[in-house]
């Protein structure tokens, strides 16, 4: 699995909203400084999160995204599928899309490679949204008992 720049940004907007779950609208000017993203990317990434029925919208002055479900419900595998696709390293091993190999049968390099798809998919099917925000805010409290 190689996340790409989308499945990145999307996972950074996810946790930013969570962040900000149940304060109303998230601006996408807010959002894209607070996480460093380039505004035009995140405008498209939030319109795909949109689509696929992890965020809402509403317009006007006070508008802008949120969560259209509570961050304990949504995990980071659901989110990085939706931008990515599969999260197996190899096609022969994916769970959504599998595509057929004539060495499926032989080949212990398959075996090792669905080693590694359940390891990773294990890791991002357990992990929420709402444990990434607590992590950041334990991490933020940190930072200022620091300074």
């Amino acid at each position: 699995m190689k996340l790409s720049k989308k499945g990145q940004y999307a996972s950074r907007a996810m946790l930013e909203l969570s962040l900000k779950y149940g304060q109303g609208p998230v601006g996408i000017r807010g959002v894209a400084e607070e996480q460093k993203i380039p505004k035009r990317f995140l405008e498209q990434i939030l319109l795909m999160l949109k689509r696929a029925g992890y965020v809402r919208s509403e317009k006007g002055k006070k508008g802008g995204y949120y969560l259209a479900r509570p961050p304990e419900v949504i995990t980071v595998a659901e989110v990085i599928r939706a931008m990515d696709g599969p999260l197996a390293p190899i096609e022969c091993v994916s769970v959504t899309s599998p595509k057929s190999c004539p060495m499926e049968d032989v080949c212990s390099l398959r075996l090792l490679w669905k080693d590694v798809r359940d390891v990773v998919a294990g890791m991002l099917e357990k992990t929420t949204f709402a444990d990434l925000a607590g992590r950041q805010l334990k991490m933020n409290n940190e930072r200022r008992s620091r300074d």
